[in-house]
């Protein structure tokens, strides 16, 4: 299979779930994603809300939308993303990888996949099905997993990896322009993407200066998407950063697209 015939892959900063009731910048980008990008043949999601004891695939064959957050408006609630799931190609991803991988046919889109697919693929006409973060792995792990992964890419499989760069809830402040911390980190995490510096974003509490890291992740598992991603990478392909923005002081939006 050529380069031209293999999927891209995606990181895709998610920010508030209210993103997929809204009309702004980067729902905008994610709308004219789905209308560019070679139709995939399914879509498999790394998202920073389903966090395992080691690593897990969702096998339903039609996965329920999950509404994981509290405080938002009953018309959020109400949102369904009725995408089929792909049981048999996850099971055979999961039999591919050099890991044990759970199969769970119970689990469902969190909004960490579907805030962003009603955009990306609002007819939600692409089976969807999502790997788990497994939090028994390092990053250099996470890393190799997604190495594993990116065959799939030359099978039509569209991976994407839902996050945030920069993600501290405590820090927020509506209206408020980027925490110094927050640009720092970011601009830091830029750089090494667009240099291909893999090995710095795998230690990434080493990125910036001392504390930082912490600051922009109390905990990291915003962070462990873009991981997988880089994993399934292939060597010298074309990188796009787009969404590059700052949110309420200490949300990042910036988003990867390989190939």
């Amino acid at each position: 299979m050529s380069a031209t015939q293999i999927m891209p892959a995606l990181f895709l900063g998610h920010g508030s779930p209210m993103n997929a009731l809204q009309n702004n910048t980067t729902t905008k980008q994610w709308q004219e994603l789905g209308q560019t990008l070679p139709k995939p043949k399914a879509i498999l999601l790394l998202s920073a809300h389903w966090l395992t004891r080691g690593t897990a695939i969702s096998t339903a064959s039609r996965p329920q939308t999950i509404h994981d957050f509290g405080g938002f408006p009953a018309e959020l609630f109400a949102m369904q993303y009725p995408a089929v799931g792909a049981p048999e190609l996850a099971k055979q991803i999961a039999a591919s990888l050099s890991i044990p991988v759970a199969r769970i046919d119970s689990q469902g889109l969190d909004h960490g996949s579907w805030s962003a697919l009603v955009h990306l693929y609002p007819e939600a006409d692409i089976p969807v099905f999502q790997l788990s973060l497994d939090q028994n792995l390092s990053p250099q792990q996470q890393f190799q997993v997604g190495r594993e992964l990116r065959r799939w890419r030359e099978q039509g499989v569209l991976i994407i990896g839902s996050g945030n760069v920069v993600h501290n809830l405590r820090a927020l402040a509506p209206g408020s322009p980027p925490l110094p911390w927050a640009t720092r980190f970011n601009q830091a995490v830029t750089e090494s993407l667009m240099a291909e510096e893999y090995s710095a974003l795998l230690d990434y509490k080493t990125l910036v200066d001392t504390g930082t890291a912490e600051l922009c992740h109390p905990t990291d598992e915003h962070l462990q998407p873009l991981f997988y991603l880089l994993g399934s990478a292939f060597p010298g392909e074309h990188r796009l950063l787009f969404n590059n923005s700052l949110e309420m002081g200490a949300i990042s939006m910036l988003s990867l697209q390989l190939g």
